[in-house]
């Protein structure tokens, strides 16, 4: 393998992993709770999660290794979940835990990526994949909370469906805020709070950072560039007899 070959990057399709997280957000907030709607929402994770692993840079071995246990038992849970074996609250559990490990990789990834190569448009795809996958998560946890608590999540009454769950969750990390959902007790409002900061903070600081250097990175790169700051250097050091001269 030359040099140049060693130099591409096949890995890191980040750009894959957002659209699978994207998928599954929008499959979630639409689809009925059936139990081939939380295989389909469980497959979607399943892929996410596998593409992330796959692509995350590291040694190739490692992650055709458990890129393929991830695949046969992911598919393996699918088939359980659509056909009633896995219950529907295993199986969101199972969701959950996809779109924690997606997570993980990403950000393993991303810092890779970034060091090797800088910021690419791949570093910010998978940022705004964390930042879908961090929705769902809260949506899983408030799902959890709803469960082992005695009161109803909502001041309308009730807990609300998976699919009311992860809109509430957008729009709380969004800020948003349309008020047809509300949390009815402390638990959910103090979760909910940590929602708004967490999806706030992310964005000022991880969007922000990585969007300004791609920003920077294409401007610096682009044609012309080289010479604009000589000719900005030339006018810098150019003192006052040079002007009138």
């Amino acid at each position: 393998m030359t040099s140049a070959a060693r130099r591409r990057v096949p890995e890191y399709r980040y750009g894959a992993v957002f659209l699978c997280a994207a998928a599954a957000l929008v499959f979630l907030v639409s689809a009925p709770a059936t139990d081939w709607a939380h295989a389909v929402a469980l497959a979607l994770e399943g892929l996410a999660l596998v593409v992330a692993v796959v692509t995350a840079g590291g040694p190739r071995p490692v992650r055709r290794a458990w890129s393929a246990a991830i695949a046969v038992g992911g598919a393996a849970l699918v088939v359980g979940v659509a056909a009633g074996l896995v219950s529907a609250t295993a199986a969101t559990a199972l969701s959950a835990a996809a779109g924690i490990g997606a997570s993980f990789a990403l950000v393993g990834g991303l810092i890779r990526l970034v060091r090797e190569h800088g910021v690419t448009l791949q570093a910010v795809a998978g940022a705004l994949a964390i930042y879908l996958q961090l929705g769902l998560i809260f949506a899983w946890v408030i799902g959890f909370v709803a469960r082992v608590g005695s009161q109803p999540y909502f001041t309308h009454g009730g807990d609300g469906t998976q699919a009311d769950r992860v809109y509430f969750s957008f729009t709380v990390l969004t800020t948003t805020g349309f008020g047809d959902f509300t949390a009815a007790h402390s638990v959910g409002r103090g979760l909910a709070v940590v929602e708004m900061l967490s999806g706030q903070l992310y964005l000022v600081t991880v969007i922000g950072v990585l969007v300004g250097g791609l920003v920077g990175r294409r401007r610096s790169s682009s044609p012309g560039s080289d010479e604009a700051a000589r000719v900005a250097r030339a006018h810098a050091g150019a003192g006052p007899s040079d002007e009138r001269s």
